[in-house]
């Protein structure tokens, strides 16, 4: 019997008997007046009048009129650059403990985000938040006593003046509490292995010394992982060396496009939870088994704003124009794209992480991530938004009886100076030409998305398809950033990356 495993399930469930509901439109308006009565005193507040926010009748509404939006490029050119020269008290009290590195997906270079001491914390409340949720998963007392394998990027941090660098994976997992790191695996010692390929390879070798009951990371990463361990023991799945295995949470990017290759690594079904933890914060987990949706952390040191996703406030460049409005949680609708905005306990202000979510539950402040603001085609008003692209694959996977675990997509014009789509497909499909894939992704987005049928009748002359192995996009990632960690493919690509891309390609 698992006695350990009855007792923390029952703790769980204790807890959550004498734990009040959120109420989130309160959660969030407290949150903004603690962030702002925190931060008053420091150059940002001081410059932007924290003080006289505070004073305000409406205190969401006048942070909104006397505060810009920031993206990275702006905020960090214009504040959090000040750090580095060794000044403290920047946009929040006192110097950040760490940076983490950003997974660079749009940008040329790492972005460099502060991370608090608050951050972590908050940080370490949000995973016990997740913790607690478990028992509406309905797992049985054993899965309490199993270890779970947590698949980021390394823990071994690098020390830059006063503070540390590395991924959010990295970082949070080098702050784990004591009393999960008898749960917690890879461990330590292999955790802080630099070389992706060397971790995932020692990770092979200790696997038969697990119990593994949960796996925590990026799917395309936990998929490679998950492989590596298969052919290392000449297994058929990897419940064959983990047959607990019983959940799986995913983070910061949609399940949706790994969910056939993923479960092919699987002697059985499994519990997926998705998690949204990226470098700005702990932003959502889903709580329930009812939804796939996950729930905004509202009372936890994020300040939420939404930005109806629409051309007419996005730049091209992905920003956000001046005069897009900012809407609070008790605005927003169903079924509408927004631009997540964020201010945190980090010394983000209005900050745009690059990301669209959609909700699916205003009252309990459940979303959805639909896309990156760069990574939405409008060329010729084509209006492509990365969840309608999801889909398309998920309807050629159908098909064509295969996987789609990645992809691209550049618009440019052809030889003939008309403009097309240009894809790259990560399939393995077999007895399947081209031409014919194009023909089906073209029709699937026509029947999905009106914008894009009216695209094709004027401007947009026609959809070209390449179909390559997936691994080639594990490469590229290789190539320009690292494996591993947070590191996810840009879907949407500009004329200037995609033509390295298409170099990369041709050259083996």
């Amino acid at each position: 019997m698992a006695i350990l495993g009855n007792i923390i399930k029952g703790v769980i469930e204790l807890k959550d008997t004498f734990t009040s509901e959120v109420i989130h439109k309160e959660a969030q308006e407290q949150v903004l007046k603690e962030l702002l009565e925190t931060a008053k005193s420091t150059q940002f507040g001081k410059f932007y009048d924290f003080e006289s926010i505070l004073e305000t009748s409406n205190v969401q509404q006048s942070f909104a009129k006397h505060v810009p939006y920031f993206d990275y490029n702006k905020i960090n050119e214009k504040w959090w650059h000040k750090y580095h020269e060794g000044e403290s008290n920047i946009t929040w009290p006192g110097k950040p403990s760490y940076f983490a590195l950003s997974s660079g997906t749009t940008g040329k270079t790492s972005k460099r985000i502060p991370v608090t001491d608050a951050m972590i914390d908050a940080i370490r409340s949000a995973g016990i938040k997740q913790v607690f949720a478990l028992k509406n998963f309905d797992l049985p007392a054993d899965f309490f006593e199993k270890e779970i394998m947590m698949l980021g990027s390394s823990t071994d941090l690098e020390e830059n003046n006063d503070h540390l660098e590395g991924e959010i994976s990295g970082i949070s997992a080098s702050n784990i509490p004591s009393w999960f790191r008898g749960y917690y695996k890879p461990g330590e010692e292999i955790s802080q292995i630099e070389d992706w390929d060397e971790r995932v390879q020692r990770i092979a070798e200790h696997a038969k010394d697990w119990d593994i009951g949960a796996l925590s990371g990026i799917p395309s990463w936990i998929e490679l992982m998950l492989q590596k361990v298969i052919d290392y023991h000449n297994l058929n799945n990897i419940h064959e060396i983990w047959p607990n295995l019983q959940v799986y949470t995913s983070g910061g990017v949609a399940f949706g496009p790994y969910e056939k290759s993923f479960n092919s690594l699987l002697g059985k079904p499994i519990t997926v939870i998705d998690t949204y933890l990226a470098s700005e914060g702990y932003i959502a987990t889903q709580v329930r088994p009812e939804t796939v949706a996950m729930q905004l952390n509202t009372d936890n040191g994020i300040y939420f704003e939404f930005v109806p996703f629409k051309p007419e406030y996005i730049t091209e460049d992905g920003s956000l124009k001046n005069e897009a409005p900012a809407l609070t949680l008790d605005q927003v609708e169903l079924n509408q794209d927004y631009v997540l905005i964020m201010s945190t306990v980090s010394g983000a202000w209005r900050y745009l992480i690059g990301d669209t979510i959609e909700f699916t539950n205003i009252e309990r402040a459940e979303i959805k991530i639909t896309g990156r603001t760069k990574f939405f085609l409008n060329t010729v008003g084509s209006q492509l938004s990365v969840n309608k692209m999801d889909a398309a694959m998920r309807e050629l996977e159908e098909q064509f009886d295969t996987t789609i675990p990645e992809y691209t997509i550049c618009a440019k014009r052809g030889d003939d100076d008309e403009f097309y789509h240009y894809w790259y497909l990560g399939s393995d499909v077999k007895g399947v030409d081209n031409s014919t894939i194009a023909e089906a992704l073209d029709e699937s987005l026509k029947s999905a998305n009106k914008n894009y049928k009216v695209a094709r009748s004027k401007a947009l002359k026609g959809v070209k398809v390449k179909v390559i192995s997936p691994n080639r996009f594990y490469d590229w990632n290789e190539r320009n950033k690292k494996k591993g960690g947070q590191v996810k493919m840009e879907r949407v690509m500009g004329e200037e990356k995609f033509a390295d891309w298409e170099a990369f390609i041709k050259e083996s």
